[in-house]
């Protein structure tokens, strides 16, 4: 059988965009893991796949996969590709959509612009929500990890993320110290490392270690969640731009129980079919 697919990226966070709604696919981890491999497959950092939705008020449900062929329950770059891919490929007329992602629902809007508009809902802190191992919730966190001792914040945005903050991204070590985070113990689910630089009140330097992937040239829901980091710790203001390895983002949040935006570009750049 030959599937369709479409090459995106947002800010250099590739994915492969898979219709389940005009075609018969079924996604398995081994599927997953042999289409992102960059050798023998197409290549990306996760795979997206657009299914009908399972509830009355939704426009699309939205699934996730690592190159690991793990479901995930987030991805904002992911989500803005999502909102483009619908709207392109005529599977909606809609400039505004809803969709269910494995544990939450997100509203995304096409901009003018062809930006998209993500409504990210609100960003979990208690420590049982991210999850991570914690008696109390707290600004930040000390963590061992291999002998030394760092600080950092916790935050979901639907999925975990871990924030250390250092004085450069440029000399972070984040292909070592992001790996040992993703796997330390007192994330249950694992978690995505983010290494936040601060640069003045409305901008952040940010890499990103994602689970299951390594680090990626851009993470949406991972500068959402260093941006919420930033901002409890009264480091940055309500508006700030999180500059990323291939680009930015622009992230509003308005303080604890109110939901983020976030908003940024993303583009297609080809399609295709492969066979399956």
């Amino acid at each position: 059988m030959l599937m369709k697919f479409t090459k995106m990226h947002g800010l250099g966070n590739d994915f492969v965009v898979i219709d389940a709604l005009t075609q018969n696919v079924r996604i398995s981890g081994s599927m997953v893991r042999r289409l992102s491999d960059r050798a023998h497959g197409i290549g990306c950092d996760q795979i997206l796949v657009v299914e009908p939705p399972t509830e009355k008020d939704i426009d699309f449900d939205y699934r996730i996969f690592n190159q690991d062929g793990a479901e995930v329950e987030q991805c904002g770059n992911g989500a803005r590709c999502l909102a483009r891919f619908v709207k392109d490929r005529k599977l909606t007329g809609k400039s505004s959509i809803r969709v269910k992602t494995v544990n939450r629902v997100m509203n995304l809007k096409i901009n003018a612009d062809n930006s998209v508009r993500v409504d990210m809902g609100v960003p979990l802190l208690e420590p049982s929500e991210i999850p991570f191992e914690a008696s109390l919730k707290s600004l930040l966190y000390d963590i061992d990890i291999a002998g030394h001792s760092y600080s950092i914040s916790a935050v979901s945005m639907g999925n975990p993320h871990a924030i250390l903050q250092v004085d450069d991204v440029q000399a972070a070590p984040v292909a070592v110290l992001g790996a040992q985070l993703e796997c330390h113990e007192r994330f249950p689910n694992r978690v995505n490392a983010g290494f936040m630089q601060v640069v003045d009140r409305k901008q952040l330097n940010l890499r990103v270690f994602e689970r299951g992937a390594g680090e990626t040239q851009a993470c949406g829901s991972g500068a959402c969640a260093a941006a919420v980091a930033a901002m409890r710790l009264e480091l940055v203001d309500s508006q700030v731009t999180v500059h990323l390895t291939s680009g930015d983002l622009t992230i509003e949040w308005q303080g604890e129980g109110e939901s983020l935006i976030m908003t940024g570009p993303a583009v297609t750049v080809f399609h295709g079919r492969i066979r399956i």
